[in-house]
Order: structure tokens, then sequence, then C-alpha cells
């Protein structure tokens, strides 16, 4: 496996010395002369985002407490006097111990699906998806690597596993169980369509190398449009509508379920946010995960054909470079190579024409460009605004697949 996508390098204190690196994904065929890479992200206020992949060795043993909310009692008591106070009070340890019942329940019906994924050096996790053996994961994760030993969580035996398919386009994976043990119990892939903020979640895998450890915490958000570093392990790729949440996520935590308390599995956790003035250490509380639906619809293709068939990632068929003016500003995509037959080919682009604008996104960056494009599908007419000798123009384009 690649290194810690953690230890991804600090953004430059001062204007760059060099040209903006080139970062492929969506839409971009290959990757250019990278120098260094400008990331744009969309949540507000992080520095990046970071795969978490890779364990060398565990640190600690944290522990964690399981509170439940008595919400609008506390406001009972102050205001009802000792007969509230002691309603309140006699209520709060039983809605405490209901939640505490549905944890439990969750964790034994759902933690056995979740494995342990070793690979020659690093850890991560998987989750069981049919009775044949095969288990979904990270890229990230397996990285160029084929061969494994998995471990699940009722047992201490290393089973041998081998990879079906890696598709970093989307940072997920396939390996499958050379000989599957009695017993093995695939998890129930929800539909993240129905998540909505606010929903209790439970986050299973190897944390740190402990294995099967739990973490709990809600919905944050939903929606997200996130890009992983390419460097340090990363695959580099542009995930959309990813589901943000506060459970924690440590390294080894990747390839590992996201759970709500119906025991379905809504989402496999992947990256988690970076703080810039934690040292470029992890932000509490802000995870992401790939939402259950485009889990099944990678892996299903992949369990069938092998390979995925149908990305339904929407493409230009460029390969670019971010360009900056004289203030070292990033300013556009400059389009170094238009593929043959591809969407930017049929709508007349031409390299050295400069992206500026895909239909109402502002386009900056590569990466910008590839958040603009992972908001589409393929097939999707928009328009594209680019600069050519000095002018600027707008052409429709028809979006093809990556």
């Amino acid at each position: 496996m690649e290194a810690d996508p953690l230890r991804a390098p600090r953004r430059a204190a001062g204007p760059p010395r060099g040209p903006l690196g080139v970062l492929g994904g969506l839409g971009v065929d290959r990757v250019v002369g990278v120098d260094r890479v400008v990331g744009v992200d969309r949540v507000v206020g992080l520095g990046r985002v970071v795969g978490l992949g890779r364990v060398v060795g565990v640190v600690g043993v944290v522990g964690v407490l399981l509170a439940g909310c008595t919400g609008d009692g506390g406001a009972a008591v102050r205001a009802g006097g000792t007969a509230g106070r002691t309603t309140a009070r006699a209520a709060a340890p039983a809605a405490a111990g209901d939640l505490q019942n549905d944890y439990q329940r969750v964790i034994r019906d759902v933690l056995p699906s979740v494995v342990q994924i070793q690979g020659r050096e690093d850890l991560g996790s998987g989750v069981v998806y049919d009775d044949d053996g095969h288990i979904v994961t990270n890229a990230h994760v397996v990285g160029d690597q084929r061969d494994f030993q998995v471990t699940t969580a009722n047992s201490e035996e290393r089973l041998a596993a081998r990879l079906v398919f890696s598709y970093p386009e989307q940072d997920l994976a396939v390996v499958k169980l050379d000989r599957p043990p009695q017993g093995l119990r695939p998890a129930v892939f929800g539909d993240s369509a129905e998540v909505e903020v606010g929903q209790i979640v439970l986050a299973m895998g190897s944390p740190l190398g402990l294995s099967s450890s739990v973490t709990q915490g809600i919905v944050s958000a939903t929606g997200r449009t996130v890009t992983e570093p390419g460097d340090g392990g990363g695959t580099g790729a542009t995930l959309a509508n990813m589901v943000q949440t506060s459970a924690a996520i440590n390294p080894g935590n990747s390839g590992g379920a996201l759970v709500d308390l119906d025991g379905q599995v809504i989402g496999i956790p992947t990256l988690a946010a970076t703080d810039p003035g934690l040292g470029e250490g992890a932000a509490p509380g802000i995870g992401f995960a790939i939402p259950s639906s485009m889990v099944r619809t990678v892996a299903d293709q992949i369990v069938r054909e092998g390979r995925v068939t149908d990305s339904g990632r929407a493409a230009l068929g460029i390969t670019g470079r971010t360009v900056v003016n004289r203030a070292y500003r990033p300013v556009g995509v400059a389009i170094v190579e238009v593929r043959d037959g591809g969407a930017a080919d049929r709508a007349g682009l031409r390299p050295s024409d400069v992206i500026v604008r895909l239909g109402d996104a502002d386009i900056t960056t590569i990466t910008s460009l590839q958040e603009a494009l992972a908001e589409l599908r393929p097939g999707e007419r928009t328009t594209v605004t680019y600069s050519r000798d000095g002018a600027e123009k707008t052409v429709d384009v028809t979006l093809g697949e990556q």
C-alpha cells in the first residue's frame, strides 16, 4: 500500500515558485508535469481532506463514552419546580437506556460484517458484500497490491483474499476471499438518498489497528463534494454526494461502515478533514463517507463484470493544467490535449484554450473543474466558457463519460 494520505504536504506559505501542478481526475485523462497541486475545497474553512487507509502502529487506546440527551427536559426542570425535576430525572435514564440498547443491537447485527484488511505493511477496513466472499473497501486501502489477509470480527484467523478490481476514480475496490468461512454475514446496504442531517450513525472499522472499533455521531451534511490529495497514497479523485459525519474517523477506518440505527450501511468512511490551524492534524468531527448507493452501483458492476463498465461520471475528454496570472493566482484550466471524438473535441475546443466556466460554475483550477463535473452526468448538456487569443467565448457541449 501507499504512504499515509494523512502525511500530505502543507500549503505553501507564499506564492508558488513555479507553475501550478496538474491533477488527474474527472474528465482529465492523465496527469501532466506535476510540480505542485493546488486544491479548492468545497468545505468552508477546511484546508484539505485526506484518506485514511494506512496504519503503521497502534498509538494508544481511547475510551468512548456514549451519552443520550434529554432534549427539552432540562427546560421543564427549571420552570416546573420540584415535581418537574423528579419527572425529568426519571425520564433521562430511560431515554439513555433506549438509545444504548439501539446502539448495542446495531453493533451486534452489523459489526460481524466489518473486516480488517491487511496488506504487506499497512491495513484498513472492509465490508462483507455478499455470501460469495466479496468485500468492498476503498481503492486507497488496496493501493497497488493484489493479495491480502482479512480478519473477521469473530475470529483471529487470517483469511487469504485477492483483488477483484480497483476503481480509483471513485476510490472503491472489491477484494474476494479465497475460501469464505461458514457464517460469513453480508451487510445490508441502505438507500443513501434517504439519509437526513441529524441522523445518528455509527462508524465501524479498525482505526489505528484497533479492530472491530465503533464510534458514534450524526450525519452532519449530505451532498458534499470533496477532492482527495493525489499524493501520499490518495487517489486524487473528486467524490460527489459524500455524507459528512461527526463520528470519529481515523487512519484504518477507511473502507469500513457508516451505519444508521436501522442497521443499514449508508456509507463507506473514506476521508477526514485536516485543519491547517492544527498543523495539518485531523479536524475533529469532520469525516466523509462514500454514499451507499454509489457503493452498490460500483460494487455490483465489479462483482458481475470484473470491472466498472458504467462509471456515471461526466467527462470533457481533455488533458489540462491550472494556469495562473502574474500575481500567481489560479485563473483557469488550459487545455493541453483534446481526446479525439470526446466532448470537448465535438464542441470545437482545442489545445491552448483556457476554460474559465462550466455551466454556472467558475473554473480556476483543475480541482474546481473536477468538482463541477462531479455534479453532472454523462450525456448532460451544459456550456463551456473559455478564452482563446484574448477573447472570451461560450460553446454548448454534451458531456461524455469517464
